[in-house]
């Protein structure tokens, strides 16, 4: 498993996708505070945050192989979902890309909790 191993796991996997998706939501934030209608993004920015947030926290109980992982990848797959839908309404190709890395990473999460 993970850094110490060589073979990948499916919860390696997860991990890299939680930490690609907090990364993009990163990114996508930073570029919102710049849009001329931040005021309208107000609801999406603090649905990145806890995308960010959801996503570093699932990544390391993964990491340190929690019993709760499986709840908190519930939990992570959630927010990731509400967060794609939030990034959707706005045309930006940066919300639109985020939205779709929020979406595979709440499939990915989603296949953990199971």
């Amino acid at each position: 498993m993970g850094v110490l191993s060589t073979s990948p796991t499916e919860m390696d996997k997860c991990i890299e996708e939680c930490l690609r998706c907090a990364r993009a939501c990163e990114e996508c934030h930073t570029a919102c505070l710049k849009e001329p209608d931040v005021q309208a993004r107000v609801e999406c920015l603090q649905t990145l945050r806890d995308c960010i947030d959801i996503c570093f926290e699932a990544a390391g109980f993964m990491a340190r192989n929690s019993t709760n992982s499986k709840a908190l990848c519930s939990l992570c797959a959630s927010i990731c979902e509400a967060c794609a839908t939030h990034c959707e309404k706005f045309k930006d190709d940066h919300c639109q890309e985020c939205a779709k890395i929020c979406r595979a990473c709440a499939d990915m999460c989603r296949q953990m909790a199971s």
